[in-house]
């Protein structure tokens, strides 16, 4: 059993005055926020303290959930909020929940501040519990790396959305502007995306001689497609995305990272699933980008063998496969599997890896082709490819940096097996 907790500490509400002092508009909010996260009521419970020196008195509460409970206390004469969010993760992980649930009481009293807490509780296997990742407190927003570490930086929740397949977050940060967030993992930022999207796509795309059709799988960010098109023989992306909420929200709030992408007519969208859309191509990509969620995230089926070999027959000859990994430093055995998994399937397997700001450490990613080998391309063929197909709007890759990205340290080049 393993349980998450989460506490707010709410100050200066500039809510609706019954919020602080009736219990059944109190009551019917946190009805109302626990059935729009998809959490089970069970009974509540409410007491109404008196006035006190002539001020209103404060209101207790109450929700004992299925999952666990939701806790709230108003202090009317301060214009404070503490709330309290406790859900087990036994039979399934309600995480995702609670953090609507707590985001959705947070914005209904409109606090000038918020501290957040953040615990992991109640593990009770046979195994040694985990620990919990930094509080997300007074606007940090965290990421767990590992079970021993975390990274975090200042931010706020400017929008939250729930769709079929997983949680939306856009985050507002003073390092790295609008930031998107998918089941609590950081995906791309306004300031920073082009460490990941130029990485996970000149390297392959200069060492190709002509790469002309391409397929993102995932990437409805359009980051990767906005790299792509910069290559002039290239006359059709597709992109292949599960949700179709991440393409609107970048079509809304993430003109910066796709810049118009989304809408170039060489650009078609496909919702769905993006490898029935593989099962349907065979031999027709130059390239193929796995832009998606990390291998430890519900899209590990499509680091799978079998996925990699259905993606493997989508290539046209001459064509790569292009994906990350993940850290090095903190999913060494993650690594060391997918790199034999792709070492089993193609010829040429050329690691290679950065560090993303955004994601706080130093990344991985791999091209796998079975002819394709762009590690072996000089830097002065790489300007000559790049001077060539006229690309100069670049903020991380060039000639130089392409060789040395596949110049690895020597604990990730012993991963490689």
């Amino acid at each position: 059993m393993q349980g998450l907790h989460l506490t707010a500490d709410l100050y200066a509400c500039q809510c609706a005055p019954l919020l602080m002092v009736d219990p059944d508009a109190i009551a019917h909010l946190c009805r109302a926020q626990t059935e729009a996260a998809g959490l089970t009521r069970v009974d509540d419970c409410w007491v109404q303290f008196p006035e006190w020196q002539g001020q209103p008195g404060g209101v207790t509460g109450t929700l004992l959930l299925a999952e666990s409970h939701l806790a709230i206390h108003t202090w009317p004469e301060t214009g404070n909020v503490t709330l309290d969010v406790y859900v087990c993760n036994f039979s399934t992980d309600n995480s995702t929940k609670a953090s609507q649930l707590l985001e959705g009481m947070v914005q209904a009293y409109q606090p000038q501040r918020v501290v957040r807490n953040r615990l992991l509780r109640g593990d009770i296997s046979a195994s040694a519990p985990q620990a919990s990742p930094a509080p997300e407190e007074e606007g940090w927003i965290v990421e767990a790396l590992s079970p021993t570490a975390a990274f975090s930086f200042r931010g706020t929740v400017l929008e939250r959305q729930s769709s079929e397949h997983q949680s939306l977050e856009l985050l507002h940060t003073p390092r790295f502007g609008r930031v998107l967030r998918l089941d609590g993992r950081f995906m791309t930022s306004e300031k920073d995306e082009f460490f990941y999207h130029e990485a996970l796509v000149h390297p392959a795309a200069i060492a190709h001689p002509a790469p002309a059709r391409c397929l993102i799988i995932g990437g409805g960010d359009g980051g990767a497609a906005e790299e792509l098109l910069k290559h002039p023989s290239v006359h059709e992306v597709v992109i292949a995305e599960l949700d179709a909420q991440v393409v609107e929200l970048a079509r809304q709030q993430l003109q910066s990272v796709h810049r118009g992408a989304l809408d170039d007519p060489r650009v078609r969208i496909e919702i769905g699933d993006g490898m029935a859309y593989v099962d349907h191509c065979p031999g027709q990509f130059d390239l193929i980008l796995m832009d998606l969620t990390d291998p430890d995230t519900p899209a590990s089926a499509l680091y799978e063998p079998a996925a990699l070999a259905r993606m493997q027959r989508a290539l046209a000859p001459g064509g790569a496969l292009v994906l990350h990994l993940g850290s090095p430093v903190f999913h060494p055995e993650q690594v060391r599997t997918l790199l034999a998994r792709l070492s089993a399937r193609f010829t040429q397997v050329s690691p290679f890896g950065l560090y993303i700001p955004l994601y706080g450490a130093y990344w991985g990613l791999a091209v796998a082709s079975d002819t394709l080998r762009p590690k072996a391309l000089s830097a002065a063929a790489v300007q000559e490819r790049l001077a060539q197909r006229g690309i100069t709007r670049l903020q991380l890759y060039n000639a130089e940096l392409h060789g040395a990205l596949f110049a690895l340290p020597n604990y990730y080049r012993a991963m490689v097996g």
